[in-house]
Order: structure tokens, then sequence, then C-alpha cells
């Protein structure tokens, strides 16, 4: 076991003991190593303003990288890996790096604030070579803020930069092992005693040692990404005593395809779930690009997204649909329930004290099953649900053989609408019987108002949502325009 955090701060090695595990990565940088590039904006992951890059080894000789938001990250999650800032771009004699001098070039940059962030937003994607074009450079910085120069000089700055020699195999696998030999292999454990009181924080590195770890503290918070956890230390300024990290379990990282269904461990990020998950469907490949920003769905967890029972948390209505199951641990014990039974009332899960999320089983569609989900909210880019659906209907000659309607943001917790699937039932499939599943809507919900949408609004939006689904899926052979003009004209 380890009591220490060891990384690497650009390319030096740093050694941390008996620093509070709730330290932001932002926190240690302004503060510690007078690193002032990384600014804060938001504290809550929003900004992109504090955006640094993590790099690990991937196990098979080079690198993983992400970006993320070092507001919201715990300074414990450095541990055997390299952080790199904007000070770590520039060269030995001062030259800046390519990226940073394209933001030059094309004057992406006013009053400076954001553009730390945007750099290395932009230098994660050219070192990942994770975009080519203008369409996929607007992608991948839409987590970063600007409210100077507009983001067309700084999109220019991004495809100006491609042309740059990026580090070759061998200074990666240089890395890479370096890396490795600074990970201790063991389960990380810290404890410090502030004012606020004595807080621990586990770091376990099998699923067995989380089982163990989490029956002996069940008032522990797991991290995975602690896109919310974070929020509760920054915003509530809430003293956590005990936290386990999840992250380090290769079992909760796995993702397989298993011919019929996909087995999504709890610690996939939606980075890494989203090829596999558009394949199943390319309607949830579109929905993760809506899914917060890079640096959020490189940090936030499938598991993470499920388990705190959000009712406005956009992946869960999608699983309801396709008839999701949940695999759960307590211990050695472990159970399956299906997805939709683990959402009990606002808050409240089905999961014991010490039961953790271990994986999510998803089955794959069927050959006469149509599918499709929608996401409403403010902003397309970084914004929170007020109404996402997500269908799944089964037509057999001609008629719906099998229907699940699944919300969010319309009820205290993801649901389905069991009276507009009862009225879809042995239907043609077509408008008329999507028009009785909308006026079937209003006995499955009574939204509430709130700051996202009205309640009005929910219900008839969310009916609208049935009626595109009927229409985006009639017959083929009618344009969905055709048969909208003969709706409209009767």
């Amino acid at each position: 076991m380890s009591d220490a955090i060891r990384f690497l701060l650009g390319d030096r090695e740093r050694v941390l003991r008996d620093v509070p595990p709730t330290l932001t990565v932002l926190e240690y940088l302004r503060r510690h190593e007078r690193r002032t590039g990384t600014k804060e904006g938001c504290a809550e992951g929003d900004c992109g303003a504090c955006t640094v890059v993590l790099q690990e080894p991937d196990g098979q000789g080079g690198l993983r990288r992400r970006a993320v938001n070092s507001c919201i990250q715990f300074v414990a999650v450095l541990d055997g890996r390299q952080l790199l800032t904007v000070e770590d771009l520039k060269a030995a004699d001062g030259t800046l790096h390519p990226v940073q001098q394209a933001i030059v070039d094309r004057h992406g940059s006013q009053c400076g604030f954001c553009t730390p962030g945007f750099v290395m937003q932009l230098y994660s994607g050219w070192l990942g070579q994770d975009y080519s074009e203008r369409p996929e450079v607007k992608n991948w910085i839409a987590g970063n803020l600007c409210r100077c120069t507009g983001y067309g000089p700084i999109i220019d700055a991004g495809l100006a930069a491609l042309d740059a020699e990026r580090p070759g195999t061998a200074e990666t696998t240089a890395l890479a092992e370096r890396l490795e030999a600074l990970g201790h292999g063991e389960m990380l454990h810290l404890a410090h005693d502030g004012p606020h009181g004595r807080q621990e924080w586990f770091a376990p590195r099998s699923v067995d040692e989380l089982a163990a770890i989490y029956l002996a503290h069940p008032d522990a918070v797991l991290v995975a990404g602690a896109t919310d956890v974070g929020l509760w230390v920054t915003k509530q300024h809430r003293h956590l005593a005990t936290l386990i990290d999840v992250t380090r379990i290769p079992e909760l990282a796995a993702l397989r395809d298993t011919g019929n269904e996909l087995a999504i461990g709890a610690g996939v990020t939606h980075s890494a779930a989203m090829e596999a998950l558009s394949a199943l469907h390319p309607d949830l490949g579109k929905l993760l690009t809506r899914f917060a920003a890079v640096q959020i769905r490189n940090a936030g967890t499938v598991g993470g997204n499920i388990a705190n029972g959000s009712p406005i948390g956009d992946l869960p209505p999608a699983l309801i649909a396709l008839d999701a199951r949940l695999q759960l641990r307590k211990g050695r014990e472990q159970r399956e329930i299906a997805l939709e039974n683990f959402f009990v009332a606002y808050g409240n899960q089905d999961r014991a004290p010490g039961e953790f999320v271990e994986s999510v089983t998803v089955p794959k569609l069927r050959p006469n099953t149509r599918f499709a989900c929608y996401k409403l909210s403010k902003r397309f880019d970084s914004d929170i649900s007020a109404v996402m659906a997500a269908f799944s209907v089964t037509v057999e000659a001609g008629r719906i053989a099998s229907a699940r309607l699944a919300f969010g943001g319309m009820a205290a917790t993801p649901k389905r609408a069991k009276a507009a699937e009862t009225a879809l039932m042995g239907s043609a499939f077509g408008l008329e019987a999507f028009e009785a599943a909308a006026v079937a809507l209003a006995e499955d919900f009574q939204p509430l108002t709130d700051m996202r949408a009205s309640a009005q609004y929910r219900l008839l939006a969310a009916q609208n949502l049935l009626r595109r689904f009927a229409l985006e899926n009639a017959p083929a052979g009618r344009p969905v325009a055709t048969r909208v003009l003969e709706i409209a004209h009767g």
C-alpha cells in the first residue's frame, strides 16, 4: 500500500504526502506550484479555462491522453500520471509550441484569460490527431468559452497547427516506460488530518479490493470522474471524510462485445464508450457528442452517470429504452436488475450500503426494432437536458409488437411511459398510433416547472417527440417532408 502521490509535472517528478485528498488539481497548480497559467473561471467544469492534459500508460507501450477540467479533479488522480499545463508546451529555448504560435499568428487571443485552456484543449487534439476539419475543431473546443474574440480565429489556429511534427514513437514509448516505473501498482491510501477533520482516500487496484473497502466503509463517497463530486467541494464546500477512487480498476474499465450484447464496465468513460455505443445505433453517438464537452466526457463514466440517479441524466433513458440490465456487487455477493428498476425515487436508488455498480449490459437492437433518442436543451453544447427521450419500438407484420418509451426530465427519476406504451400496442405503425400515445403521455407524467423548462413545455415537447419519431420512421418510399405536408393538409 502506498501513502504518496507520485507523478510527473511536465518532465519533473513530484511526490506528495499528507495533502488533503480533495485538494483540486487547479488549486494545487496555482497555490503550490505557482503555475498561474491555468485559470479558474467557473470551478464546475463548464468554461474550460482550467483545462490540462493527463497522460498515462495504455498498457500496450503507448500513452492514453486526456484533456480534463483541473477545477473538479482531485490531486490524488495524478498518481502514476503525467500532468501537462500550458507552461510545459514551450521548447527549452522558449520557442512557442506550434499550437501556441498559431494562436498568436491568427489573433486567437484578446484578454487572454481563456487562452491557456484553449491552447491545452487544442494541444490534446493535436497530439491525438483527433480533428482534421473545421467542424471537428468546433466540436473539440465546445467545452471552452471565450467572451472576446469569437471562435473563428481560435478554430483557424487549431487547423493551422495540424502540419506540425508530433512526438515520435520512441519518445512516446520512453515516457510510457517512465510512467510505468513511477507507478507502484499498489493501492493508494492517503490520510490527512485537516481543520475540518480526518480525510482518507483509497484507490483500489482490483474489484475485489474495492468490494472489501466499500464494505468496510459503506458511507464512503465513490469517485470516478468527479464531475458531480468535484462540485460538492468547489461549490458546496462539503467535507468528504472518506473517498474511494474506482478508476484504477481494470475490470471496471472493460468494454466487451459479447455478440448479442454490449457489456460496459462502470468505470468506462463516456469518451471510451462512444464508439461502441455509436455502433449500437448512430443516435447514441450523436447523444454522446452533446453529453457535456470533451473534457467532461474524458472524465465522467457510464457507471457514474447511472449511479448518481439524476432525473436529468442523458444516458439512463436511452439505456432503459434498450432494456439494459445493471450488475451490482456488495462484498462477494452479485446481483442483476433491470436498469429501470434501479431508480426508486428522487435521490433514492436500489443500492444497499456498501453496494456498487459493477457494469451495465445493453442488448443489441433486433432488425425489426426502430430506435431513436432526442435531447432538448437551451444550448446545443454543454447543457443539461430539459427533456430527454428514447424510444425503442418493435414492429412485426406492420404492427407494433412491443414498445419501450423512456424519458428523463419528466419525473423524479428516469422513467418509462407505460400508458403511452400500452396505447401503441397492436396498432399499425403510423402517426395515428403515436397521436394516441401522445394523449396517453399525460397519464404518465406531471412534470415540474424549473429554470430549464415549464411543465407545459415539457409535456408538449415530449408529445411532439413521439410524433417526430412516427414521422421519421414512417414506411419507406415516402419522404418525411411529403408526409408532413399530407398531415398538415389533412
